[in-house]
């Protein structure tokens, strides 16, 4: 499953991120944000109508990312 598909709320664990599929300025932006394998994330909002920008907290950081970055980060949910 991918970050743009994890349901609100719902604790995962990032396995893979995509790096081919991202420009070079948006995975140094991942990278300087903490965005690697075996890192805690939880999407906290989706922008009006379920598009642009996803919300999501990684750490202890809210940060917002493009659902087509969102998309080539691969997660894998956590039982609460």
């Amino acid at each position: 499953m991918s970050l743009d598909q994890l349901p609100l709320r719902q604790p995962a664990e990032i396995t893979a991120i995509d790096w081919d599929a991202l420009s070079a300025g948006e995975g140094r932006r991942l990278r300087e944000l903490g965005f690697d394998e075996g890192v805690g994330v939880e999407a906290l909002h989706h922008g009006p109508f379920g598009l642009d920008p996803i919300a999501c907290r990684i750490g202890r950081m809210t940060i917002a990312l493009r659902r087509a970055t969102a998309s080539a980060v691969a997660v894998d949910p956590i039982a609460r």
